[in-house]
Formats: structure tokens, sequence, C-alpha cells
């Protein structure tokens, strides 16, 4: 089979090569590799900043939005050939820490956790992958062209869990959501948004492209102005932050409406430095309630939410966040940014 491989922290590693076929263990699915989305962790993969090739190996195999078909399940996996599926990216810590022994893997207190495609083990990003059924969410087969933004649909839903949760420790009826970052996630974050009946705000820097269009055929509202002036103007109930961008987070941290939530899942660049406040943050965010959370990754609960989000949504709609699919033959073109893109996919 035909694989996306690269040798974690080595820059220009990333090739197509040719890797024997896998065979499932106990337990597992075999699966006919539809397709792989590309994200920013992959970029910073590639770019040879991030990853952990499997051990006793130079090279991981890169992918962990995956996407694909089952060509072989056991009578009692609860999947059969022909189901299209998803695999998760993330796994409990071998000891394992009190949340992974729990199910909740994604707030892995020891950072032992592997990740697919990441950490330690190889992703999907191949003809043929082995997922244990345990770790395969079943998608809707009118989701097949679409089914790839499961993953980060997944994360997007765990952080909406997260700012519900933590809304909950008191009387909590949000109205308006404000999205900073109109790339995937924050999209994706828009239209969960849509889908709890809140008003949606976006803000981003583009004034053309696909951007703008996908936020208002959602019934939201897109911004472009200075963030701290569409905060003040818009006054959210929850922010959730996908940018990581130094001043849009500061400016997050206390633009919302009174007991608001703020959740951050942009990772920001380290070394930048904005000038802040401190006292005056502080103030605002004890005088008026409110809570800042972080949210990374997602477990198998925010999978199956995910799914059940894509399945309601309109898949016109979520065609058009995928703006560029390339060929696994070509799969380094997927890794040249282009001005339009939102999603690209690497057709496996």
């Amino acid at each position: 089979m035909r694989a996306l491989t690269v040798r974690p922290g080595r820059k220009d590693s990333l090739e197509v090569r040719r890797l024997p076929d896998p065979s499932p263990a106990d337990g597992e699915l075999l699966v006919r590799g539809l397709a792989v989305g590309v994200c920013g962790t992959d970029h910073e993969i590639a770019d040879g900043e991030y990853g952990w090739a499997p051990p006793g190996r130079d090279r991981l195999v890169l992918g962990h939005e995956s996407l694909g078909r089952v060509e072989r399940a056991a009578p009692d996996s609860g999947f059969a050939a022909g189901d299209l599926v998803a695999g998760v990216v993330r796994r409990p810590d071998p000891v394992p820490c009190g949340a992974c022994a729990r199910g909740e893997f994604d707030m892995c207190r020891n950072g032992r956790y592997t990740e697919r495609g990441i950490k330690e083990v190889d992703g999907y990003g191949c003809e043929l992958w082995c997922v244990e059924s345990d770790y395969a969410v079943r998608l809707p087969a009118h989701l097949e062209s679409v089914g790839v933004l499961v993953e980060p649909t997944s994360v997007v839903a765990k952080a909406w869990e997260q700012v519900e949760r933590v809304g909950g420790r008191s009387w909590f009826e949000p109205r308006r959501v404000l999205v900073t970052g109109a790339g995937p996630i924050g999209l994706l974050a828009a239209l969960l948004g849509t889908q709890r009946g809140l008003e949606v705000h976006v803000l981003d820097r583009v004034t053309d492209g696909p951007k703008p269009p996908l936020v208002r055929d959602l019934g939201a509202v897109y911004h472009t102005d200075d963030a701290a002036q569409v905060i003040e103007k818009v006054c959210p109930d929850v922010i959730v932050e996908a940018t990581g961008a130094g001043g849009v987070v500061l400016a997050a941290l206390t633009g919302t409406a009174r007991y608001g939530v703020v959740c951050l899942t942009g990772v920001s660049p380290a070394g930048r430095r904005v000038t802040v406040d401190a006292g005056s943050v502080n103030r605002d965010i004890v005088l008026e309630n409110d809570a800042v959370v972080g949210s990374v990754n997602a477990n198998l609960r925010h999978y199956g939410q995910a799914a059940d989000a894509l399945a309601k949504a309109d898949p016109a709609w979520l065609e058009r966040l995928i703006t560029r699919r390339v060929p696994l033959g070509r799969a380094t073109e997927a890794f040249r940014r282009e001005p339009d893109d939102v999603k690209v996919v690497i057709d496996l």
C-alpha cells in the first residue's frame, strides 16, 4: 500500500512510500482509507517542529483526520464490511491516569497518551489502516464526501461541551456567541453554535474568498474589524477563540458579557510579547464571574456528537468547507498554503 510518511523533527521529509499492507489484530477493523484531512498540526510535523515516530522507527505515517470504509470486521465488533468510519486519534496512557481510566483520555494528566499520526503511533494517511473497534465511529452513508470533517468537529463538540459545563455552575442561558477565526475549527464552531439556536458572530481578517459567504450562509454575521471593537459591539455571552493570536486572545479574556465563558482552542506561538494590564484583566474576570477554559483533542463521546452534528448539517455547506482535494500521489501539494484554503483534504 501507499502511505504518506514523514521523519519527525526533520523539515522537508514528507514522502509517499510503499509499505506492507496491515493485518488487523483481534478486535481491530481493516479499513480502506478514503480521505485524510490536513491541519495545522500536520503542517508543524511536516516542518519538523513536532511529532514522534513509533518506538524503534524514524518515520511516522501522517494523518489524524480520517475517513475510511470497513473491509473486514469480526462478527461481534458491531461493524460490518461497507460501513463508513472514522478513527479516534488519541489513546489512553498505559498507567493509566485517573482521567484515562475513566475514558476521558483527552484530559490525560501525565502526558503518556499516544496519538495516531502525531505521537508514537502511525496515522491514517494510507490506503489501508487498522483501528480497534472501540476507537472507531460509524458515520451515515450520506457523509461519504465530507466525513473527513468528523475529527475537527469532535474538537469543536468538546469545546462546546466544556462551555456548557462551565456555564452550568449557575444559571446559564447564552444568546450570543462570537467565534474568532474562520478556519475549519472556527467555522465548525459557528455551525454548532447555530445548531444550538444561538446568534452567531464570526471574526476573521479576510474580506473576500470563501469564508464570508460560508459564515453568512449559516445565518451568522461576519466581521473583519478590530477584535476589541467587534467584541465590544457584540457583547457575546460566549467566545470560542480559534486563532491563537495574542491580541485577539487578550481582547477575548475580558470581552464577554457578565458571567461569560471564553473557550480557547487556538494554540499561540511562543515568543511573541503583548503588553497587558494584568490588574484590569483580573478585575474584569473576577467582578463579572467570568470563566476562561482551554480545550484540545476529544474523546469517543465527542466523536459521536460530531457525527450527529454533521449528519444534521447542510451537506452542500460542508462540501464548500473542503476547498481543495489532492490525490495521495501528489500529497505534498496539500502542504502548500494557498490564499483561499479552508480545509485541504488528501484523497486516498
